[in-house]
């Protein structure tokens, strides 16, 4: 049976499936949780079946969710790479873009907007490159690459860069669902700092982490120390531990399917701030100036 669907019921049903909550999606998309609420029930109607778990302390997508998730989000990004239309915009532009990434961006975060670029520009190829940040850094200074996609959060003088955040996004406690902590609805980092801590490594991730705990006068009690991701979520999953990460790299589930909440910390912890970075006043190649334009488009600049 047939059913309106709209974009906004799709993209208030995103908003609470990546905050697991529909007062926090509400604040997100300025809304009342009401509109919220009313959508996830009229598309859950509409698919006849529930997309949501509901939780004491938020929801949790179920695998017909999760499934559907996925196409909503295919659909919300189609929707707004139909309308991006800038003055250069050519199907026939060739070219190779010069691009690095660091660990993170490139796991996480870039694959599917480039595969979005490559649908609108399908001649323009990538000379991709898996760099660290520092590495990146020294590329695009030398002109050797074009484009760095980066944490910004962790380059030490932004000046020296022409760049552009593409994505802020939030630090929150990672936790076992029956873990105390879990019971907390904001923990603080003193809370925190009495359980074991799983560390990760990777993008820098250990100088970060200890930069915003030294702010507080606070020491994690790091249990372990990992430069795989996929380690950590089993750990926390399992109960070994808990970690603080950004909702960038957050999935609700470990690889054997344990499942792993997310808690807002009460304390200010700062943003992780991921983007663009080019040689300052350099006049980038057209395929380059495309990527640019894309990227800054697709995440909402």
């Amino acid at each position: 049976m047939a059913f309106d669907l709209t974009l906004r019921q799709l993209r208030y049903f995103v908003a609470a499936a990546q905050t697991g909550q529909f007062s926090m999606a509400a604040a997100n998309e300025h809304v009342s949780q009401s509109a919220i609420t009313n959508a996830v029930l009229a598309l859950e109607s509409g698919v006849g079946t529930r997309l949501f778990e509901r939780l004491p302390q938020g929801v949790a997508l179920t695998p017909d969710g999760q499934d559907f998730y996925n196409h909503a989000r295919r659909v919300l990004d189609a929707a707004r790479d139909a309308i991006h239309k800038p003055p250069f915009r050519s199907h026939d532009m060739r070219g190779i873009v010069r691009i690095a990434a660091s660990y993170t961006v490139l796991g996480y975060f870039l694959p599917e907007l480039l595969a979005r670029f490559r649908a609108t520009y399908p001649l323009i190829d990538f000379d991709l490159r898996d760099m660290e940040r520092a590495d990146i850094e020294s590329a695009v200074l030398a002109g050797d690459i074009e484009i760095g996609v980066v944490l910004l959060s962790n380059v030490e003088n932004l000046n020296r860069f022409g760049r552009q955040v593409l994505i802020r996004s939030r630090r929150q406690l990672w936790v076992a669902p029956t873990h105390p902590l879990a019971q907390l609805d904001a923990p603080s980092l003193k809370d925190i700092a009495a359980h074991p801590y799983i560390l990760i490594t990777v993008d820098e991730g250990e100088q970060s982490t200890l930069r915003y705990w030294k702010k507080k006068r606070i020491e994690p009690n790091i249990a372990f120390r990992t430069s795989s991701m996929e380690a950590l979520r089993g750990l926390v999953a399992h109960g070994f531990g808990v970690t603080v990460l950004s909702d960038m790299v957050f999935r609700p589930w470990s690889l054997e399917g344990k499942r792993i909440e997310a808690r807002p910390i009460l304390d200010a912890v700062p943003q992780m701030d991921a983007g663009m970075i080019w040689l300052k006043g350099a006049r980038l190649s057209g395929p380059a100036t495309a990527l640019q334009q894309f990227l800054i488009h697709a995440c909402g600049g």
